[in-house]
């Protein structure tokens, strides 16, 4: 028996890696405005909001921008980010996902997913996973983007779960640090040394282990 009743996963680099179509997305968006874009730069933008991703990209920029303006960008990246997924199906779900999520329902828990990214359905739908998750809250729906603790409360909320009684799974340390501050256990997907708020951390869902947490 778990002493949890949900587990709320993250979607990008957990259940699957957008990185590399956000990072083709972002790079492109922001050579078109003069700013030079690289890998180191794009790990930065890890668990980040589209708009706050921006907000870093255009610091570097050469002048200054108006929200309508950010908007049409953002909305740019968007459309070509789109494009790209268009092309992902079950082949792209990370090694273990599938098992993590069918153990964590064999178990009798509630399973929700907090992901930023405003197409979190539309990549479910191409995975071919949508109906694993019991609720999914995406960037649509919360006003503050993680490391904010928003999206996991309402993800609770509306699984019917105490955050106390949330097992939350995240790659990035804004992830982390919005589980956290929700008042939830922390497994972090990654590295230790940078996931270092963490509970417990393992390198990919293929070591997901719920009687251990």
């Amino acid at each position: 028996m778990s002493r949890f009743k949900a587990v709320i996963f993250d979607l990008d680099g957990v259940i699957t890696d957008t990185a590399h179509y956000h990072y083709l997305a972002w790079k492109q968006l922001a050579e078109s405005q003069g700013v030079h874009f690289d890998h180191e730069f794009n790990e930065s933008l890890k668990g980040i909001d589209r708009m706050g991703s921006l907000d870093l990209i255009l610091a570097s920029a050469s002048r200054q921008y108006t929200p309508e303006e950010k908007l049409a960008l953002a909305d740019v990246k968007n459309r070509h980010y789109q494009e790209l997924i268009s092309t992902m199906s079950a082949a792209d779900l990370l090694p273990g996902a599938v098992a993590a999520l069918d153990t964590v329902r064999a178990a009798g828990l509630r399973i929700g997913l907090a992901s930023v990214s405003k197409n979190a359905f539309t990549v479910l739908g191409r995975l071919g996973i949508t109906d694993k998750f019991d609720y999914v809250v995406d960037a649509a729906t919360i006003a503050r983007g993680k490391p904010d603790p928003e999206i996991f409360l309402r993800a609770a909320h509306e699984l019917g779960v105490a955050p106390a009684d949330c097992l939350g799974v995240e790659d990035a340390v804004a992830g982390v640090a919005a589980i956290k501050a929700a008042g939830m256990f922390a497994l972090g997907i990654g590295h230790p040394f940078v996931l270092t708020e963490a509970d417990v951390v393992i390198t990919s869902l293929k070591e997901f282990n719920l009687a251990a947490y």
